[in-house]
């Protein structure tokens, strides 16, 4: 009996072993930009700040999906909370180009029928995933630019917003510094931003790389959807567009196969088409979402730009059947998950999460 006991003990740990891990009825996943985010430059406020934001986007789309509602609508409700916050660099807290202007860029896909919208270079729209969502449904196109879209968001109601509504005095000082360091002329404040506070401490590095959001959800219908939000990069010229709007680069969603979104310097993400490659490798070798998730950053990191430059960056993954995986570069990346009947997890630095070890 002992012997047969042991056996049976001994195949149910083997099986427990081999078993994958069980897909949620419905997932969210969540990030706030990655890049050179150190505990060293990072005080403990806003830290705090930080986490919270990124605890309120899980809750806002969690209750959506909860609900039974879509991964569409998760997606669009959640990135218009971090459009709207301004620590995120999207939408209002967004960076500014040397022209001292936001320009921002949105992109939303839909898994279910590979549906998707997408806008850039839009500087009144204020939450441009919304002007995204509405090119997917509202016109023949995936892509608008600039006044076109911004003509177009008007035919749709959404809501404009001045150039101080997206203003804040920490993005300005950034682009100031970039500016100056560039020996480029730093533009007017813009109209109806506030005076120059006589002291200002800066609370964060300028991190002009990072700070995008993203979001993928994964719905009870078994539906993925992804959208991404950025102001870009600071002092950026001549209409520059990053990976952020461009479907396939930092946005895609395919239904059983995966959804992702992108953050970094975009040049590479578009050059390695990173969204769409992750998918390809998770459709056509099956691989799992972190391995194709790692596969892929890895390529960001080995390509070069003109100066000698590597790529940096991370993505954040959802597979086929809701399961998360997030990947980075960097020394950190704003990034935040939440399963059916979980806890929130959120995860800013690289060392902070056990790599591959809840995927």
């Amino acid at each position: 009996m002992r012997a047969d006991a042991l056996v049976l003990a001994l195949f149910a740990l083997t099986a427990c072993a081999s078993a994958p891990e069980p897909a949620p009825r419905w997932s969210i996943v969540v990030h706030g930009g990655a890049g050179v985010i150190e505990r060293a430059n990072l005080s403990p406020e806003l830290e705090a700040e930080y986490r919270a934001a990124m605890r309120q986007a899980l809750s806002i789309g969690g209750d959506i999906l909860d609900g039974g509602g879509s991964a569409l609508d998760a997606v669009e409700a959640t990135v218009v909370y971090l459009e709207d916050h301004p620590l995120f660099n999207a939408g209002r807290g967004a960076v500014f180009s040397a022209e001292g202007r936001n320009e921002l860029d949105a992109s939303i896909m839909d898994g279910r029928s590979r549906a998707a919208g997408a806008v850039a270079g839009v500087t009144q729209i204020r939450n441009p995933i919304l002007a995204a969502r509405a090119v997917m449904e509202q016109s023949p196109h995936v892509m608008l630019v600039g006044e076109g879209a911004e003509a177009f968001a008007r035919t749709q109601d959404l809501q404009e917003a001045p150039p101080a509504w997206f203003f804040t005095e920490r993005r300005w000082r950034q682009l100031e510094g970039y500016m100056l360091r560039n020996g480029l002329p730093v533009p007017p404040r813009p109209p109806g931003a506030p005076l120059a506070p006589q002291a200002y401490r800066d609370a964060a590095p300028d991190d002009h790389q990072f700070g995008t959001v993203g979001v993928v959800a994964y719905d009870v219908r078994g539906d993925i959807a992804a959208g991404t939000s950025t102001g870009g990069t600071t002092g950026k010229r001549w209409g520059r567009v990053g990976d952020a709007p461009i479907i396939g680069a930092g946005t895609y969603a395919q239904n059983g196969v995966c959804g992702v979104s992108a953050t970094g310097t975009g040049e590479f993400f578009i050059r390695v088409g990173v969204a769409r490659d992750i998918c390809a490798r998770m459709q056509l070798r099956g691989e799992g979402a972190q391995q194709a998730a790692d596969a892929v950053i890895a390529d960001v990191g080995a390509t070069l730009n003109a100066a000698g430059v590597a790529g940096d960056g991370g993505v954040i993954v959802l597979d086929g059947r809701g399961r998360h995986a997030f990947a980075m570069n960097t020394p950190g990346m704003y990034r935040a998950y939440l399963d059916e009947g979980g806890a929130p997890q959120v995860f800013i630095f690289a060392d902070e999460d056990p790599p591959h070890g809840h995927h």
